[in-house]
């Protein structure tokens, strides 16, 4: 059974930096894509930023330059470093991994002052 679980989340001033992680259980986890989401308060979810298994990476125009996704085979996780996070990157945060429709639970990120 695949298991997806995030966490790093919490709450940052602006201008802060926040690392999610995700670890998926389950076998063949290299072979896999890889895809961080959010989704804000009245929202529709988005996808912030991918990376397929050979390591090439896509991300949303609103992080370009702020996030960078990566991605640890041997752990079987995916991460996240967001740097000079703004107001407007508040959301819930899923982990999801290709192959099929899993995801995580998601975890909190909420930039204020």
């Amino acid at each position: 059974q695949v298991q997806l679980v995030e966490s790093g989340g919490g709450l940052v001033q602006p201008g802060g930096s926040l690392r999610l992680s995700c670890v998926v259980s389950g076998s063949m986890f290299s072979i896999y894509g890889m895809g961080w989401y959010r989704q804000a308060p009245g929202q529709q979810r988005e996808l912030v930023a991918s990376i397929t298994s050979g390591g090439s990476t896509n991300y949303a125009d609103s992080v370009l330059g702020r996030f960078t996704i990566s991605r640890d085979n041997a752990k079987k996780s995916v991460y996240l470093q967001m740097n000079s996070l703004k107001p407007e990157d508040t959301a819930v945060y899923y982990c999801k991994r290709g192959g099929g429709d899993y995801w995580g639970k998601g975890t909190l990120v909420t930039v204020s002052s």
